[in-house]
Protein backbone atom coordinates (compact mmCIF):
# COMPACT_ATOMS: atom_id res chain seq x y z
CA UNK A 1 0.00 0.00 0.00
CA UNK A 2 1.24 3.49 -0.86
CA UNK A 3 1.13 6.45 1.53
CA UNK A 4 -0.03 9.50 -0.41
CA UNK A 5 -0.51 12.84 1.34
CA UNK A 6 -3.95 14.32 0.57
CA UNK A 7 -2.37 17.55 -0.73
CA UNK A 8 -0.54 15.69 -3.52
CA UNK A 9 -1.88 15.37 -7.07
CA UNK A 10 -1.47 12.10 -8.95
CA UNK A 11 -2.52 12.56 -12.57
CA UNK A 12 -3.92 10.19 -15.14
CA UNK A 13 -1.81 7.35 -16.50
CA UNK A 14 0.47 7.18 -13.45
CA UNK A 15 1.35 3.64 -12.37
CA UNK A 16 2.59 3.24 -8.80
CA UNK A 17 4.13 0.13 -7.30
CA UNK A 18 3.90 -0.65 -3.58
CA UNK A 19 5.12 0.94 -0.36
CA UNK A 20 5.86 4.36 -1.82
CA UNK A 21 5.70 7.46 0.40
CA UNK A 22 4.45 10.51 -1.45
CA UNK A 23 4.63 13.53 0.83
CA UNK A 24 3.05 16.99 0.80
CA UNK A 25 2.25 18.91 -2.41
CA UNK A 26 3.81 16.43 -4.82
CA UNK A 27 2.63 16.58 -8.44
CA UNK A 28 3.03 13.52 -10.68
CA UNK A 29 1.82 13.68 -14.28
CA UNK A 30 1.53 10.72 -16.60
CA UNK A 31 2.48 8.76 -18.46
CA UNK A 32 4.79 7.82 -15.58
CA UNK A 33 5.67 4.49 -13.99
CA UNK A 34 7.15 4.41 -10.47
CA UNK A 35 8.34 1.23 -8.77
CA UNK A 36 8.38 0.21 -5.11
CA UNK A 37 9.58 1.66 -1.82
CA UNK A 38 10.36 5.16 -3.07
CA UNK A 39 10.24 8.29 -0.90
CA UNK A 40 9.10 11.37 -2.80
CA UNK A 41 9.50 14.53 -0.73
CA UNK A 42 7.42 17.71 -0.46
CA UNK A 43 6.90 19.87 -3.55
CA UNK A 44 8.51 17.43 -5.96
CA UNK A 45 7.19 17.70 -9.54
CA UNK A 46 7.46 14.64 -11.79
CA UNK A 47 6.25 14.78 -15.36
CA UNK A 48 6.36 18.42 -16.37
CA UNK A 49 7.43 19.06 -19.98
CA UNK A 50 11.12 19.27 -20.74
CA UNK A 51 12.57 22.78 -20.94
CA UNK A 52 13.62 22.90 -24.58
CA UNK A 53 14.36 26.22 -26.27
CA UNK A 54 13.83 24.74 -29.75
CA UNK A 55 10.25 23.80 -28.95
CA UNK A 56 9.25 25.18 -25.54
CA UNK A 57 5.56 24.32 -25.99
CA UNK A 58 5.90 20.83 -27.42
CA UNK A 59 3.14 18.28 -26.81
CA UNK A 60 4.42 16.13 -23.92
CA UNK A 61 1.16 14.27 -23.33
CA UNK A 62 2.60 10.94 -24.51
CA UNK A 63 6.16 11.44 -23.26
CA UNK A 64 7.15 8.80 -20.72
CA UNK A 65 9.02 8.77 -17.41
CA UNK A 66 10.11 5.62 -15.59
CA UNK A 67 11.47 5.49 -12.03
CA UNK A 68 12.70 2.29 -10.36
CA UNK A 69 12.76 1.11 -6.75
CA UNK A 70 14.16 2.30 -3.41
CA UNK A 71 14.87 5.85 -4.53
CA UNK A 72 14.83 8.95 -2.34
CA UNK A 73 13.72 12.12 -4.12
CA UNK A 74 13.96 15.09 -1.81
CA UNK A 75 11.98 18.33 -1.67
CA UNK A 76 11.67 20.75 -4.62
CA UNK A 77 13.23 18.35 -7.12
CA UNK A 78 11.90 18.34 -10.70
CA UNK A 79 11.97 15.37 -13.08
CA UNK A 80 10.95 16.30 -16.62
CA UNK A 81 9.57 14.45 -19.61
CA UNK A 82 11.66 13.59 -22.68
CA UNK A 83 11.76 15.74 -25.81
CA UNK A 84 14.01 13.80 -28.20
CA UNK A 85 14.16 10.24 -26.90
CA UNK A 86 11.51 7.77 -25.82
CA UNK A 87 12.05 8.17 -22.10
CA UNK A 88 13.43 10.01 -19.10
CA UNK A 89 14.56 7.13 -16.90
CA UNK A 90 15.81 6.73 -13.34
CA UNK A 91 17.03 3.37 -12.07
CA UNK A 92 16.99 2.15 -8.47
CA UNK A 93 18.69 3.08 -5.19
CA UNK A 94 19.19 6.67 -6.38
CA UNK A 95 19.41 9.59 -3.94
CA UNK A 96 18.32 12.95 -5.34
CA UNK A 97 18.80 15.61 -2.71
CA UNK A 98 17.02 18.96 -2.33
CA UNK A 99 16.28 21.12 -5.40
CA UNK A 100 17.81 18.88 -8.07
CA UNK A 101 16.94 19.43 -11.74
CA UNK A 102 16.54 16.23 -13.76
CA UNK A 103 16.01 17.35 -17.36
CA UNK A 104 14.37 15.98 -20.45
CA UNK A 105 15.76 12.73 -21.82
CA UNK A 106 18.08 12.13 -18.86
CA UNK A 107 19.15 8.59 -17.99
CA UNK A 108 20.30 7.92 -14.41
CA UNK A 109 21.51 4.42 -13.66
CA UNK A 110 21.37 2.65 -10.29
CA UNK A 111 23.10 3.99 -7.16
CA UNK A 112 23.55 7.53 -8.48
CA UNK A 113 23.79 10.35 -5.91
CA UNK A 114 22.92 13.91 -6.92
CA UNK A 115 23.43 16.43 -4.13
CA UNK A 116 21.55 19.70 -3.47
CA UNK A 117 21.11 22.38 -6.12
CA UNK A 118 22.61 20.38 -8.98
CA UNK A 119 21.44 21.27 -12.50
CA UNK A 120 21.72 18.72 -15.29
CA UNK A 121 21.40 19.68 -18.94
CA UNK A 122 19.17 17.70 -21.28
CA UNK A 123 20.02 14.27 -22.68
CA UNK A 124 22.66 13.48 -20.05
CA UNK A 125 23.74 10.04 -18.86
CA UNK A 126 24.79 9.49 -15.26
CA UNK A 127 26.14 5.96 -15.12
CA UNK A 128 26.05 3.55 -12.21
CA UNK A 129 27.30 4.93 -8.91
CA UNK A 130 28.09 8.45 -10.18
CA UNK A 131 28.09 11.16 -7.49
CA UNK A 132 27.51 14.81 -8.44
CA UNK A 133 28.70 17.40 -5.88
CA UNK A 134 26.72 20.27 -4.39
CA UNK A 135 25.76 23.00 -6.83
CA UNK A 136 27.45 21.43 -9.86
CA UNK A 137 26.10 21.88 -13.37
CA UNK A 138 26.43 19.37 -16.20
CA UNK A 139 26.31 20.36 -19.89
CA UNK A 140 23.72 18.90 -22.26
CA UNK A 141 24.52 15.50 -23.81
CA UNK A 142 27.30 14.82 -21.31
CA UNK A 143 28.16 11.33 -20.07
CA UNK A 144 29.38 10.93 -16.48
CA UNK A 145 31.03 7.56 -16.00
CA UNK A 146 30.40 4.83 -13.46
CA UNK A 147 31.54 5.56 -9.89
CA UNK A 148 32.75 9.01 -10.83
CA UNK A 149 32.63 11.94 -8.40
CA UNK A 150 32.18 15.51 -9.60
CA UNK A 151 33.40 18.23 -7.21
CA UNK A 152 30.94 20.70 -5.74
CA UNK A 153 30.28 23.86 -7.70
CA UNK A 154 31.90 22.48 -10.86
CA UNK A 155 30.74 23.29 -14.36
CA UNK A 156 31.09 20.04 -16.30
CA UNK A 157 31.32 20.71 -20.06
CA UNK A 158 32.98 17.47 -21.21
CA UNK A 159 32.47 13.77 -20.60
CA UNK A 160 34.16 12.13 -17.61
CA UNK A 161 35.51 8.56 -17.64
CA UNK A 162 34.39 5.98 -15.06
CA UNK A 163 36.14 5.80 -11.66
CA UNK A 164 37.24 9.44 -11.81
CA UNK A 165 37.29 12.38 -9.42
CA UNK A 166 36.91 15.53 -11.48
CA UNK A 167 37.43 19.06 -10.15
CA UNK A 168 37.60 22.01 -12.56
CA UNK A 169 41.17 23.01 -13.37
CA UNK A 170 42.69 19.72 -12.28
CA UNK A 171 43.61 16.59 -14.19
CA UNK A 172 41.21 13.67 -13.63
CA UNK A 173 42.32 11.27 -10.91
CA UNK A 174 41.11 7.92 -9.59
CA UNK A 175 38.15 7.91 -7.21
CA UNK A 176 39.76 5.65 -4.60
CA UNK A 177 36.86 6.22 -2.21
CA UNK A 178 34.45 4.55 -4.64
CA UNK A 179 36.87 1.71 -5.35
CA UNK A 180 37.05 0.93 -1.63
CA UNK A 181 33.30 1.32 -1.12
CA UNK A 182 32.41 -1.01 -3.98
CA UNK A 183 35.30 -3.44 -3.38
CA UNK A 184 37.15 -2.68 -6.60
CA UNK A 185 40.59 -1.97 -5.16
CA UNK A 186 41.94 -5.21 -6.66
CA UNK A 187 41.58 -3.46 -10.01
CA UNK A 188 43.37 -0.25 -8.98
CA UNK A 189 46.25 -0.53 -11.48
CA UNK A 190 44.13 -1.07 -14.59
CA UNK A 191 41.61 1.56 -13.45
CA UNK A 192 44.42 4.07 -12.92
CA UNK A 193 45.78 3.45 -16.43
CA UNK A 194 42.30 3.90 -17.86
CA UNK A 195 41.50 7.10 -15.93
CA UNK A 196 44.85 8.79 -16.52
CA UNK A 197 45.96 7.39 -19.90
CA UNK A 198 42.83 6.02 -21.56
CA UNK A 199 44.24 2.47 -21.72
CA UNK A 200 41.30 0.07 -21.73
CA UNK A 201 41.10 -2.33 -18.76
CA UNK A 202 41.83 -6.03 -19.23
CA UNK A 203 39.57 -7.68 -16.64
CA UNK A 204 36.07 -8.47 -17.89
CA UNK A 205 34.28 -6.64 -15.05
CA UNK A 206 36.11 -3.32 -15.42
CA UNK A 207 36.26 -3.56 -19.21
CA UNK A 208 32.46 -3.82 -19.32
CA UNK A 209 32.15 -0.48 -17.54
CA UNK A 210 34.70 1.12 -19.84
CA UNK A 211 33.08 -0.21 -23.01
CA UNK A 212 29.64 1.01 -22.00
CA UNK A 213 31.04 4.46 -21.29
CA UNK A 214 33.10 4.60 -24.49
CA UNK A 215 30.06 3.72 -26.60
CA UNK A 216 27.94 6.47 -25.02
CA UNK A 217 30.86 8.90 -25.22
CA UNK A 218 31.20 8.33 -28.95
CA UNK A 219 27.46 8.69 -29.51
CA UNK A 220 27.33 11.94 -27.54
CA UNK A 221 29.93 13.65 -29.75
CA UNK A 222 31.06 15.54 -26.65
CA UNK A 223 34.75 16.16 -25.78
CA UNK A 224 36.43 14.26 -22.97
CA UNK A 225 38.34 15.45 -19.90
CA UNK A 226 41.86 14.01 -20.02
Amino acid sequence: MNQIHPSSIIGDNVILGDDNQILENVVIKGPTKIGNNNIIGPNVVIGSPGQDTRNPRYDSSNCYIEIGDNNIIREFTAIQKPCYRDITKLGSNIFLMQSVHIPHDAILQDNVVVTPMVVLGGIVHLLKGANIGIGASVHQLSVIGHYTMIGMGNAVVKNVRPFTIYVNGNAPKVNAYALKKYELMDHLDEITRYVTEGILPTSDKILAYAEEFEKLHAESKRPLYM
